[in-house]
C-alpha cells in the first residue's frame, strides 16, 4: 500500500513521515507542503516526491493521511472523490457546515474522519458514552484538555468529541448544554450542563480528562498522549482497513467494531 502525508513538514507529518515508512509492508509515497516549504522540504527528503501540489501527491499514492486545517482537509476530500483514494483525516476545527460538507465526499471516496486516531482514546470515548448512560445529572459532567502553547484551536478536537460522547450517552445535543468558559460571577452550575477547560503551555503532546462530579464522590477518566507516534499508528491502521471497504464516511468506531 501506498501512502502519502499531507502537511509533512507540520509537528505531526514529520512524525507520520517516520511512522510510515518504518511499516515493512508500507510505501511512503511522497508528502505535501505549502509552497513557500517547498524548497526546505525537498532538502530534508531528497529521496522521496515532495510537492506543493495536493493533487499530484493523492494521484501518487493509494491512501493519503491529512493533520492540516479544514480548508486544505476538505480540498483532499474532493480530490479523493473524484480518484477514489483513501482519506485518513485527524483534522479539528471543522465547522458544522464544514463538516457536512467533508462527509458528502464519502458517497465516492474512503473517508475515515476523527478527532483522534489514537486506539485508547476511541475506547475513551466509548467509555465515556457508557458512563454517561449510567450516571444521570445528579452527576456533573466537566471535560479538561491541555496542548502544546502552539495549538491553535480550543476546545480540542478531542474534547469536544468527548464532549459529543457524553451528551449521546445522556440523550442531549452537546451544543444545547455545553458551557465552553466560565468566568465572573456566573451562578450555579446549571444540572446537566457539560462544561470544558482549556489549557496551552510548554510542549504538551495531549492529556485529557473527563469528570463525573457527583455528591460524595468522584469519578475521573484520563488520557494522556506521551508522544504523537499514537495517532500515527491509528491512522496507518485505518488506512489498512479502508482498502477492504467501499466508499462511505466512516470513523474510528468502525475501524475498531465498536
Amino acid at each position: 500500500m501506498r501512502i502519502a502525508i499531507a502537511g509533512c513538514l507540520g509537528r505531526m507529518g514529520k512524525t507520520l513521515l517516520e511512522v510510515v515508512a518504518a511499516q515493512p509492508d508500507i510505501t511512503l509515497a511522497g508528502g505535501s507542503v505549502q509552497t513557500h516549504k517547498l524548497a526546505d522540504a525537498k532538502k530534508l527528503y531528497p529521496h522521496l516526491l515532495i510537492s506543493d501540489n495536493i493533487a499530484e501527491i493523492i494521484n501518487n499514492s493509494d491512501a493519503i493521511i491529512d493533520f492540516t486545517t479544514p480548508e486544505h482537509s476538505l480540498q483532499i476530500a474532493q480530490i479523493c472523490a473524484q480518484t477514489n483514494k483513501i482519506h485518513i483525516c485527524g483534522t479539528t476545527g471543522f465547522s458544522a457546515a464544514d463538516l457536512s460538507e467533508f462527509a458528502n465526499y464519502g458517497a465516492k471516496a474512503r473517508i475515515i474522519h476523527a478527532p483522534n486516531m489514537s486506539i485508547c482514546v476511541t475506547l475513551f470515548m466509548r467509555l465515556v458514552e457508557q458512563v454517561s448512560a449510567i450516571l444521570d445529572e445528579e452527576y456533573d459532567i466537566e471535560i479538561s484538555e491541555m496542548h502544546h502553547r502552539f495549538k491553535a484551536d480550543a476546545p480540542s478536537g478531542t474534547a469536544l468529541g468527548l464532549g459529543k460522547a457524553a451528551a449521546k450517552g445522556r440523550g442531549v445535543v452537546l451544543e444545547e448544554v455545553a458551557v465552553r468558559g466560565r468566568d465572573g460571577i456566573t451562578g450555579a452550575r446549571q444540572s446537566g450542563s457539560i462544561g470544558f477547560a482549556a489549557l496551552r503551555g510548554g510542549d504538551v503532546v495531549g492529556d485529557h480528562t473527563v469528570t463525573f462530579a457527583g455528591i460524595g464522590e468522584r469519578l475521573e477518566l484520563t488520557h494522556k498522549a506521551s508522544n504523537r507516534e499514537i495517532y500515527a499508528r491509528g491512522a496507518i491502521r485505518a488506512a489498512l482497513w479502508a482498502q477492504k471497504q467501499p466508499a462511505g464516511y466512516y470513523s474510528m468506531n468502525d475501524v475498531l467494531g465498536i
